[in-house]
Formats: structure tokens, C-alpha cells, sequence
């Protein structure tokens, strides 16, 4: 009885949907254990790119059970454009997804009460993906919040429209206009669709499918360095995108988590405000943005390139309990003579450290690099570690041996088959 995680190591965008979908077919269970429409998982197979932003990346396989567990918060109107989409592709969405019942649900208020709050903090915004996350964890953990679950219930609208009043006292507090009209009549729309669905009570669901012996890959949302308690804060999500929060997300004990598979980039992106001592604000980092397709897969936002950050992905590898690192999108750097790694901070007092700063969003932090020579060879061919060209071994040799964690998987293109793997890789 165990289950395999799968997690970004950075600021999200890694890469985690592709790894996840070429994973599936090891699996009986995908489940998506946090996060909400703000993730933005990439899949690109038979010549088409889809993506996904609730639904677990296991969907597109015939086979498989995909839940969206109790710690994700669902917006019925995204959520209904995700389904008419896979609708349209033939896939059977009565047969396979599931959605726990103590997830809870993004309201039209919640949107706007999340821009207009960004909207107020003038030059201090986070860079809210706008969608109303945080304002639906906050209703949350404030013990208002309404689940999914709650659509069946008779007083169902009561509830609605009490904490749609409670929100819009809010929204006027900040002097924002709206209009709830169209969002709202999409918003009962998605909710005809949720009741139409296999909702479950995700805690027992999963539990049992874990005693059958089924295997479980638990996927996270965005990135660890985005943790509510651990990331950059206050520039962070408002969940915790670390292991831990799996076994709150599903609701499944820490002795079921196996392998913790960590998935890097092969350099670093951000997008949105808050730190990012790598971060290339010049002609290189344009070129990274160039060769990377550097876009929010949710925001379509441009986003913020630099070298791979080690002393960031030690901690988080350090915090996660990495078991084995995926490096994606190394392919990128086949066009740089020269590739660089921050492998230290240079602190305001001229500390050199490789530990992350209390509070690194008000720190001044250099990028203390090491150098690489490029292999400036095409490698989106190589079907295996053993013909890798020399430069790009050494820099995973490095790599291994800095971070302290073996490189079991590294993504050479955004197709699904563009995934080298070692033998000795370990899943359930």
C-alpha cells in the first residue's frame, strides 16, 4: 500500500502535467491534492497541446481513476470549460473523474473580491493570478466557505447568497465596480454540471482504492517555492504545495507516501511579482524566455528566466523529502555557449551562504554562479542518458552531486515521448 507524489520544485511551471501523463500508465489513481484553476498543467501528445487547470493529468487515460481531492478549490465556470473541452475529445468523464465532496467552491465574488483586493495594494500586488484562490481559502479556514458537497443540500442557495453578501460588504469596502450578472448565471451553469458528476466523499474513496491495492500518484499544483509557509512570502500561493499537504489534500496518512518524485527545470521561471536571485533581466534571459516559451499556461503572462537556483532547490528538495529529481526542458539550453547555475547567495553583510533567508523577500541577495560550457548540440532526440553529449552529462553529473538526489527522468521536449529514464527508476 503506497502512493507516489509528483511536485514542482521551483515557482510552478516545471513541467509537472507532461511527467504526470507519462506516468499514468504505471498508475490505477491520479489525484490532485491542492491548488485550483491558477495551476495551468501542459500536456502535448498527437500533435495537439491541451491543458489543464483542475482536473488531474491522468484523464486522458482510458484506465485510470482521477480525483480531485478535498484540499483543491474548484471554480464551476472554469471547470465546466474543462469538461466541455474533453467532451469534445470523447473522453468519458462519467467512467473516470471524481471529485470529493469536501473540496471547496470558488464563488463569482470571489473573483472579483480577489481584484479588486490586488487592485488596492498599488505597487505592493503579489501578482494574483486573479482567479480567487485566496479568497476561497480564506473562506476556508474562516469557516465560511462552501463545498462541493453543499450543492446537493436544500438550502443550498441560502447559503449562496449569504456568503455573496458577506463578500460583496467587502468588495465595496475597496470602491470596485461589477457586475455579477453574466458570471453568476455561468457560475449555476458549472454547478448543473458538478451535480451531474461522481461526487464522493474523496477521505473514504481514496482509502479503500489504497487498501484494493490500486497505486496512487498524488499530483500537486504549482511549486514549493510557492508554499504558504515555506515560499517566498508574502509573494506565495494560498495553499501548501508541499508533500505534507498531500496527505491533508486526499486525506491519507504519511506512512501511505512512497516515492517523492521533485520535478526542476533545468533553469528557473517566475511569473508574477516577489524575489528571484537568478533571475536574468537582460538579453539572455530573453533568449531563455525565447527558446523556453516562456508564457503562463493560466495567465498567458510573459514569464521572469534565470539560471537554475541550487541553494532554492536544496531546500525544497530538503523539505519535500525528494526521493528522485526530474529535469525538464534541458533542451532549452541547447543554443547557450555558456550555462550558469547560482550555486551560492552573497548576502548584504558579504555572507555566502546556500540557506535561504528568514525573510528573503526583503533580503538583498547576489547570485554567487558557477559556469558550464554548452554542449550546443540538438539533444530533443536522445533516447537515453548513455548518449547525452559529455557537457550536458557534466551538468547533470553537478547537479547529482550539489542537490544530493539522483536525476531519474530528464524531459528533452514537450512531447510525451520526450522523456529519457533511467533503468534503475522506482515507482510503485
Amino acid at each position: 500500500m503506497s502512493v507516489d507524489l509528483i511536485l514542482g520544485l521551483q515557482w510552478g511551471d516545471e513541467g509537472k502535467g507532461k511527467i504526470v501523463d507519462c506516468l499514468a500508465p504505471n498508475y490505477d489513481v491520479i489525484a490532485r491534492f491542492q491548488g485550483g484553476p491558477n495551476a495551468g498543467h501542459t500536456l502535448n501528445f498527437n500533435g495537439n497541446k491541451y491543458v489543464l487547470h483542475t482536473i488531474p493529468s491522468g484523464v486522458f487515460h482510458e484506465n485510470i481513476i482521477n480525483l480531485i481531492g478535498n484540499g483543491v478549490v474548484i471554480d464551476p465556470i472554469n471547470f465546466k470549460q474543462e469538461i466541455d473541452k474533453l467532451i469534445e475529445l470523447n473522453i468519458d468523464i462519467q467512467k473516470n473523474l471524481f471529485i470529493s465532496k469536501k473540496a471547496h467552491l470558488i464563488l463569482p465574488t470571489h473573483r472579483i473580491l480577489d481584484a479588486a483586493s490586488e487592485q488596492s495594494k498599488g505597487q505592493s500586488k503579489i501578482g494574483s493570478t486573479l482567479k480567487g484562490i485566496g479568497p476561497t481559502y480564506m473562506d476556508k479556514t474562516g469557516r465560511n466557505g462552501i463545498r462541493v458537497g453543499d450543492i446537493l443540500s436544500k438550502d443550498f442557495k441560502d447559503q449562496y447568497e449569504q456568503l455573496k453578501a458577506k463578500h460583496q460588504k467587502l468588495i465595496d469596502i475597496h470602491d470596485y465596480e461589477y457586475d455579477l450578472t453574466e458570471l453568476e448565471q455561468k457560475w449555476f451553469e458549472g454547478i448543473e454540471v458538478l451535480k451531474s458528476l461522481n461526487l464522493v466523499d474523496g477521505t473514504y474513496f481514496i482509502n479503500d482504492l489504497i487498501k484494493k491495492g490500486k497505486k496512487v500518484l498524488a499530483e500537486g499544483a504549482q511549486g514549493s517555492m510557492l508554499d504558504i509557509d515555506f515560499g517566498t512570502y508574502p509573494f506565495v500561493t494560498s495553499s501548501n504545495t508541499v508533500t505534507a499537504s498531500a496527505c491533508i489534500g486526499l486525506g491519507i496518512p504519511p506512512k501511505y507516501i512512497n516515492e517523492v518524485i521533485g520535478i526542476a527545470k533545468a533553469y528557473c521561471t517566475r511569473v508574477g511579482s516577489g524575489p528571484f536571485p537568478s533571475e536574468l533581466e537582460d538579453a539572455t534571459g530573453e533568449l531563455l524566455r525565447k527558446e523556453g516559451h516562456e508564457f503562463g499556461a493560466t495567465t498567458g503572462r510573459p514569464r521572469r528566466c534565470g539560471w537554475l537556483d541550487v541553494p532554492a532547490l536544496k531546500y525544497t528538495i530538503m523539505i519535500n523529502g525528494v526521493t528522485q529529481l526530474v529535469i525538464t526542458k534541458i533542451d532549452v539550453l541547447n543554443e547557450f555557449d555558456q550555462i550558469e547555475v547560482c550555486d551560492q547567495y552573497r548576502l548584504e553583510d558579504g555572507t555566502i551562504t546556500q540557506e535561504l533567508p528568514f525573510d528573503i523577500a526583503k533580503s538583498t541577495i547576489e547570485s554567487v554562479t558557477k559556469s558550464f560550457e554548452g554542449w550546443k548540440t540538438n539533444i530533443n532526440d536522445a533516447e537515453s542518458f548513455d548518449v547525452l553529449p559529455e557537457l550536458t552529462t557534466q551538468y547533470l553529473n553537478y547537479l547529482e552531486e550539489a542537490l544530493e538526489v539522483p536525476i531519474t527522468m530528464v524531459s528533452t521536449g514537450p512531447e510525451r515521448e520526450k522523456l529519457i529514464k533511467k533503468e534503475s527508476l522506482a515507482l510503485s
